[in-house]
């Protein structure tokens, strides 16, 4: 059940009709709650349900005799860890590493192949993971206590606001306040109908705008040896999919605003980075810092010198990039990003830059330029493909060849648009105070919402699902 189809919004209305009074006793609470988020992911094929049940009970039980065993609590924890990576590798890594051992087994002049799987990939099953195992490892540092009802665990786990497609939330965070009963107030729920309208904005007008025009050119249909092109097209992928997956990570605040809930930020305005290490602050928050604490930090961090750091972010920066999809495009794309890491690391260049005149603006913009080149990687269907692309894209001397009319004017103003918003942040006009403009900001609020809503309505793109569905 996707948030920009007629199915959630009936969905919505329903849950949020009878939530006043199921929210009132715990188990009552937690039973609609897991009830309600079973019925949202089964939606799309009701076998997805017995994995989500089986990682979430081998992980509810982990927890619980780590409790009860502490001399083997190394062991639950390796049986927990080995049930979710287990369910990501059979899932979503099997045919990737199947391909590859045809492919070394060719080169080696073998004539066998071993059959692809070609198993369904469950929806979100990257994100579910990765949130049940934060609370066993969490527990097993003594960060936690586990839940003793298995209602309470699954209404965390399966929480269906962000169960697809994040953001990523701990248990620490949210299980104490699925523990006690809640009431969204006026103000959180005026802040939860912003993000929700401003999330499907960004998604249904901005990205599903954008979609068609990059789906197209993808496909090879209209392949064209222009450099100008293809530089638009990586732009409008840039915003595309931050548009399309911080849209959703709104909609799914916004929605746990409406419950009393407060999920972690997401995004905060990744392309006005002046350097890469403040992109990843920026970009997908609850998914970088997943991978600090419970990746990075546990490999050593920091702690053993340059070297190792190094060797400790590329190796989590890799293993970000395949968590993202089983191709190499992506392996590559993290990479990229790493690179560029190290590189900041060893020089120190966006300090030195942003200390001259001028100089924050030139880091942003050619940090933006830097991550729309590596989107090359992300969003290409094969490393050929992307090779392609970037060579044309560096293929200055057909910088305007034949591409005039075959990109959508209204795609390339509403980038526009948001470029225009990141700006506002950029220059930090958000900060300014000005008390005689408050009377007038109390009248902008509610109509710049109503104009939300109706470009929502009236100004929607070709539906599509969201990108992240796919991770």
């Amino acid at each position: 059940m996707q948030f920009n189809s007629v199915a959630f919004l009936l969905f919505a209305a329903l849950f949020f009709a009878g939530w006043p009074l199921m929210r009132l006793g715990r188990s009552r609470r937690w039973f609609y709650l897991t009830a309600a988020s079973f019925l949202f992911y089964g939606w799309w094929d009701w076998r997805f349900l017995m994995l989500i049940t089986a990682s979430g009970l081998i992980d509810f039980a982990a927890g619980l005799l780590m409790a009860r065993l502490p001399r083997l609590k190394k062991v639950f924890l390796v049986a927990s860890i080995l049930g979710n990576v287990g369910s990501l590798a059979v899932f979503k890594y099997l045919d990737f590493l199947i391909i590859n051992v045809n492919a070394i087994g060719g080169l080696l002049g073998g004539t066998w192949r071993i059959p692809a799987t070609e198993l369904i990939l469950p929806i979100g099953i990257s994100f579910y993971t990765f949130q049940s195992m934060s609370y066993t490892i969490d527990i097993y540092r003594g960060k936690l206590q586990p839940t003793r009802n298995v209602l309470h665990f699954f209404a965390y786990l399966s929480m269906f606001p962000q169960l697809v497609a994040g953001p990523i939330v701990r248990a620490a965070d949210l299980l104490p306040q699925l523990a006690k009963q809640r009431r969204a107030g006026e103000a959180q729920r005026w802040a939860g109908l912003r993000l929700i309208a401003y999330g499907f904005f960004k998604k249904v007008v901005v990205a599903d705008t954008i979609a068609p025009v990059v789906r197209e050119a993808l496909s090879g249909q209209t392949p064209l040896e222009s450099c100008g092109y293809w530089w638009i097209v990586m732009a409008l992928f840039a915003y595309q999919i931050y548009c399309d997956f911080s849209g959703y990570s709104d909609i799914a605040r916004g929605l746990g605003k409406w419950m009393g809930y407060e999920f972690p930020v997401n995004f905060n305005h990744p392309y006005i980075a002046d350097s890469f290490q403040e992109f990843w602050r920026r970009w997908h928050i609850s998914l970088s810092t997943w991978f600090r604490d419970y990746v990075y930090i546990p490999l050593g961090g920091s702690r053993h010198g340059r070297f190792f750091a190094h060797g400790n972010m590329w190796l989590t920066m890799l293993i970000s990039g395949l968590w993202h999809g089983a191709a190499w495009t992506f392996v590559i794309w993290a990479a990229g990003h790493a690179m560029m890491l190290s590189l900041e690391r060893m020089t120190g260049w966006p300090k030195r830059l942003c200390a001259r005149p001028l100089g924050r603006h030139l880091a942003t913009l050619l940090v933006f330029v830097l991550t729309t080149i590596l989107w090359v990687f992300f969003v290409s269907r094969s490393f050929s493909q992307a090779v392609a692309i970037l060579t044309t894209m560096f293929n200055f001397s057909k910088l305007s060849t034949g591409w005039g009319g075959l990109i959508s004017s209204k795609a390339i103003n509403l980038t526009l648009l948001m470029m225009a918003r990141q700006l506002y942040f950029h220059f930090g006009l958000d900060r300014l105070r000005w008390p005689a403009a408050r009377p007038v900001a109390r009248l902008i609020g509610p109509v710049g919402l109503a104009v939300l809503i109706a470009a929502c309505v009236l100004m929607r793109g070709p539906g599509s699902t969201f990108i992240y569905f796919q991770f």
